[in-house]
Formats: C-alpha cells, sequence, structure tokens
C-alpha cells in the first residue's frame, strides 16, 4: 500500500490549534481544534458513514445517481442535509457527501471546541473565530498553485469551503476547470456546487459568464475559479498574492 502525500493539507494556515486526524475506511479527515480530540472526532465520523450506508442500502441509486433524487421520509440529518444540496444544483446526492461528512463532524465537535477546521479530501468546514488563510491548488502545470491564496472569515454558524477539478485528482467532472472553490453557510451545498459549477466550466471564456450566473443566484458566499491562465472570483473572499 503506497501512502499519498496530502500536501494541501498544509496550505491551510491557523496558528494555536491541535491537528490531528480521524481515518475510518476511505474516509481521512485532518482536524484542528483547541484540543485533541480525535476519540470524539472518530465516533462522529463513524456515525455519518454509518447513516449514510444504512440509506444508500435501502436506495441506492442515492450512491449511483448523478441527478437529484426525490428526498425520503425520516431519513438521517447528514443524508437530508445531501439531498437538498444535490437538489440546489441539480447534482447527484453523493457529490456532497464530503463536505456534509466535513461539516457533520466539525459541528459535532464545537461541544468540546469553539473553533474548529476539518479538511475532507480538499472540503473544508471551518467555524473560526477570526479569519483563515487557504492555499489554492490548481495542478502541477497552473500557474496560480502556489502562487494565490485566499482569506475567509468563517464568523457565525461556519462556512464550507469546498474545491472540484476537471484535471486534478480522481472525482468525476465533465468540465476542464483546474480549480472551483465554492464557499458557503452549509459545506454540503458548497460541495454540491463546487461539482455542478465544474462540470459548467470548458473553457477560460466559461469563468466570467459563470461567475454572473452564480453572483445572480445568489446561493453563494464567494466562488473561485481558475482555468489555463484565467482566473475570477467574487464574494466574501479576499484574494492574495
Amino acid at each position: 500500500m503506497t501512502y499519498e502525500v496530502r500536501f494541501y493539507r498544509d496550505w491551510v494556515q491557523q496558528s494555536g490549534l491541535v491537528t490531528f486526524e480521524a481515518v475510518r475506511r476511505e474516509s481521512d479527515l485532518q482536524i484542528r481544534a483547541h484540543r485533541d480530540l480525535q476519540h470524539q472526532a472518530g465516533d462522529l465520523l463513524e456515525k455519518a458513514r454509518a447513516d449514510i450506508e444504512r440509506h444508500i442500502a435501502r436506495q441506492p441509486a442515492f450512491a449511483e445517481s448523478f441527478s437529484p433524487i426525490p428526498a425520503s421520509p425520516n431519513v438521517a440529518p447528514i443524508v437530508k442535509t445531501m439531498l437538498d444540496a444535490a437538489a440546489a444544483y441539480d447534482v447527484g446526492p453523493m457529490a456532497a457527501v464530503a463536505g456534509a461528512v466535513a461539516q457533520h463532524v466539525g459541528e459535532g465537535l464545537l461541544r468540546w471546541s469553539p473553533e474548529v477546521i476539518v479538511e475532507n479530501g480538499g472540503d473544508i468546514y471551518v467555524k473560526m473565530d477570526r479569519p483563515v488563510e487557504l492555499g489554492l491548488y490548481a495542478g502541477a502545470d497552473s500557474p496560480f498553485s502556489g502562487e494565490v491564496r485566499f482569506r475567509v472569515d468563517p464568523k457565525g454558524d461556519g462556512l464550507g469551503v469546498c474545491t472540484s477539478s476537471g484535471t486534478v485528482g480522481h472525482s468525476v467532472s465533465l468540465g476542464r476547470a483546474d480549480a472551483v472553490v465554492a464557499i458557503a453557510e452549509s459545506a454540503a451545498l458548497a460541495d454540491a456546487a463546487a461539482t455542478a459549477i465544474g462540470n459548467r466550466i470548458a473553457s477560460p471564456p466559461d469563468v466570467e459568464k459563470t461567475l454572473n450566473i452564480e453572483q445572480e443566484r445568489g446561493l453563494l458566499k464567494g466562488l473561485f475559479i481558475a482555468v489555463g491562465k484565467t482566473m475570477g472570483a467574487f464574494g466574501e473572499i479576499e484574494l492574495l498574492r
């Protein structure tokens, strides 16, 4: 078995927090909090996975569909969150799974730590009382990787900051964006949005058009798109060079 270097995990800059991991089968979370809460995080992650897996056993389309599916009655909260996020952006429920799990674990840990950052495969739930700086990775060939950072302010109920790429990683994307970073009050919504928006980016001219569409829709607090040598952004996101 080979070990994959999760280099992007070093690109969240926040001092004064303890870093630890929660790993359950395919799920591999890096978490930062006021103290080591590895045991609590592991229990929360196990519960999230169990709720999702039970629902898949009852409704296999939940795991297979690339389009929204109707919500079933009496589903677990994390399943309902994924269904709602998928419906908002016309994607399958699993397009929201990484963000939903990060938020489920992060919100659960707020019982023990008032500030939390949970990263799940590049998708982040963050609840901090101060701004957070994040680095951009858009692939080894992108002129923006390592050169662009951005600052978000997750005060209040926290934020989801989720990334999709058509050129980096193993996730399914129908587009060619090097990076789409969506910011929303819900990490599940940000995850679904990043996937859906990434599917629509085929070339640099799509960047401005898509930014205008999403700004008018008003579902996101911020959005960053990079494709080739073109980048653009709007909303509550401060770009740092």
